[in-house]
């Protein structure tokens, strides 16, 4: 384990806190990491007639626009499964019933603090009230068949780790038939 001795904050944003902290290693040594604190976020795979509910989105960072399942980043102390029924509707116009915990992963444990939910949307449908989503984000809703998302992940086109990780569990499970 190491243990903080002395914390700068670097910056403190509206979804990110980062931090340079002094640290004590277990050999005794001092060291310092950059650390990026995040609430965490969710991810949902909806999936209906051996099809994928996905969004494509530019993505600023990488400069290029991305596909991936709909998801959004938790407000402080945020129930996961919430941001979930709301980021579905918010990001597809589809509304669902319940969702199902898959797993929590670390996307970049070596320097950040978030954590990703993922969900499995249960009864879904279209509806015309859906809550409405961030103004500055421009999204494609697309639904692609499982084995076609499953191709896009191994040809290198679809490349987001929560996105990946779901579109692996979907193939996984189509193929077992469960």
């Amino acid at each position: 384990m190491e243990k903080e001795l002395e914390r700068e904050i670097i910056m403190n944003g509206k979804i990110m806190t980062v931090t340079k902290e002094k640290v004590l290693l277990e050999d005794g040594n001092t060291s310092y990491r950059e650390v990026v604190y995040h609430h965490g976020g969710v991810s949902v795979l909806a999936m209906k007639d051996d099809k994928i509910v996905l969004v494509k989105q530019f993505r600023y960072p990488n400069r290029t626009n991305t596909i991936e399942l709909p998801a959004g980043k938790l407000e402080k102390d945020e129930n996961p499964r919430d941001c979930a029924l709301r980021e579905l509707e918010e990001e597809t116009n589809y509304r669902a019933k319940d969702m199902r915990f898959l797993l929590k992963f670390l996307p970049s444990p070596a320097y950040t603090s978030e954590w990703i939910h993922i969900y499995e949307a249960i009864d879904f449908q279209k509806v015309d009230d859906a809550l409405t989503g961030d103004d500055d984000e421009f999204i494609d809703v697309i639904e692609l068949p499982i084995e076609e998302a499953y191709n896009k992940v191994l040809n290198g086109e679809i490349v987001d780790g929560k996105t990946v990780i779901a579109i692996m569990y979907a193939y996984q499970k189509k193929c077992k038939g469960v």
